[in-house]
């Protein structure tokens, strides 16, 4: 990362939450690592994301699902300072697009949020997902749950929400900072990720199909 301003936009600091790490020696530790090498080595993408033979499936999707986390976290962070209830009160990809915000706790019906409060509780949300041992098993030999692809499902298409929102509404910010080229290829990755798996609804990636198209075709 030769950028010096890269350095400075994806640094420890500027991250929106602490990042998600796994544990050495455990199987998904070793299936991250793999990732990561394929990635550093410029590997194509679509290449990149196919499950490697004799992997489980929920592993090498878990492992992802973190890892793409962590790197829409940093993405995020580099446009939170921009990204205010004054300059985005309502967390759109646009004007066609609004997110409303739907939980389990305080927001049982679907509720217009300012885009930072709104990722915010996405950050929370995800966080506590990931975090919870019978959805995302660290241990060796614990199966996954039935509803893991169902919730992956659902925590990857509000990701993708970020991103919409990130390109439409602050991509000048990205731009500005020389990081244009490092988050489309975090885009793309994730792209060809969720097509690969089937992960996403064709309708929830319309905001951004043509940017994609151009992009990842």
């Amino acid at each position: 990362m030769s950028n010096p301003f890269l350095k400075q936009v994806f640094n420890k600091d500027k991250t929106f939450r602490p990042k998600r790490k796994f544990e050495p020696g455990t199987q998904r530790f070793e299936l991250h690592k793999r990732a990561q090498a394929s990635l550093n080595a410029g590997l194509d993408l679509r290449l990149a994301v196919q499950l490697p033979p004799g992997e489980d499936l929920h592993d090498w999707v878990a492992v992802h699902v973190v890892d793409f986390f962590n790197r829409v976290n940093l993405i995020y962070g580099t446009v939170s300072d921009g990204c205010t209830e004054q300059s985005c009160p309502v967390m759109s990809g646009g004007p066609k697009y609004e997110y409303r915000w739907q939980d389990e706790h305080k927001f049982r019906k679907p509720t217009a949020l300012s885009a930072p409060k709104y990722v915010d509780l996405l950050m929370d949300w995800i966080e506590v997902q990931i975090n919870n041992e019978d959805l995302f098993p660290t241990s060796v030999g614990t199966p996954f749950p039935k509803n893991f692809l169902q919730a992956v499902k659902k925590i990857l298409s509000r990701l993708f929400r970020v991103f919409v929102h990130v390109y439409i509404h602050h991509f000048d910010r990205i731009a500005q900072m020389g990081a244009e080229a490092h988050v489309n290829t975090c885009y793309k990755h994730f792209y060809y990720f969720v097509r690969e798996f089937g992960l996403i609804d064709t309708k929830e990636l319309e905001p951004l199909k043509e940017m994609t198209m151009r992009m990842c075709h």
